[in-house]
């Protein structure tokens, strides 16, 4: 499967806005869109008005890139979503939650999704006792999220021990333990991706 492998960075001044890629770089004066806020590329200091297919475009495009997606991964999960019931831009929002590499990182068990996803494929996370390595894996409410017995001596998860950890209200977490458990499924009040999500069902209705 085809990998992003350009600068992270390039995507956040592409969007606009920060999209929490790089962990603890976002937060600090290093970060890219901090030092240069304008478009990656030669046109990037030009304004042009966006087209309604142009915004649409963009709103896909910025989900994609927070939650770390290629364009046939994404298709796919609104396909699933439009065969839910409810609205299908909230069913969308509420998968790419519920996907593991990111429930990993909402409960601070990774700085970024990107460090998530490489955690979960590498095999350091058990959902109710089973290993899991798949990132894309759907959680369920109810799932206990726990690191490896064998992983929880390495030096990135023993900072995790001493750590304040803030998690949104549809998940608990234990630092000290290092687990976590889905209370259930998010709403999209608790969802805090700035992501305009009628307008991805939009596009995706043409």
């Amino acid at each position: 499967m085809a990998r992003y492998t350009d600068a992270n960075c390039r995507l956040c001044r592409r969007e606009g806005q920060k999209l929490f890629l790089k962990g603890e770089r976002c937060y600090s004066p290093k970060c890219a869109l901090e030092r240069k806020s304008t478009p990656p590329g030669m046109h990037g200091q030009g304004r042009r008005k966006a087209s309604d297919y142009g915004l649409q475009l963009r709103e896909k495009q910025k989900a994609k890139r927070f939650y770390g997606l290629q364009e046939s991964q994404f298709r796919n999960t609104f396909e699933k979503a439009s065969r839910m019931k409810g609205k299908t831009g909230e069913n969308l929002l509420i998968m790419l939650e519920m996907r593991m590499d990111n429930v990993v990182y909402r409960l601070g068990l990774a700085s970024s999704r990107k460090e998530a996803r490489q955690l979960v494929t590498h095999g350091h996370f058990t959902v109710n006792g089973r290993k899991v390595d798949i990132p894309s894996a759907q959680v369920e409410p109810g799932s206990v999220i726990k690191v490896k017995e064998k992983s929880t001596n390495s030096p990135k998860f023993k900072e995790i021990k001493d750590m304040e950890i803030t998690v949104p209200a549809w998940l608990t977490v234990d630092p000290e333990k290092l687990e976590g458990k889905v209370m259930s499924q998010p709403t999209r009040e608790e969802i805090d991706t700035p992501v305009a999500e009628h307008l991805i069902v939009e596009l995706y209705s043409k």
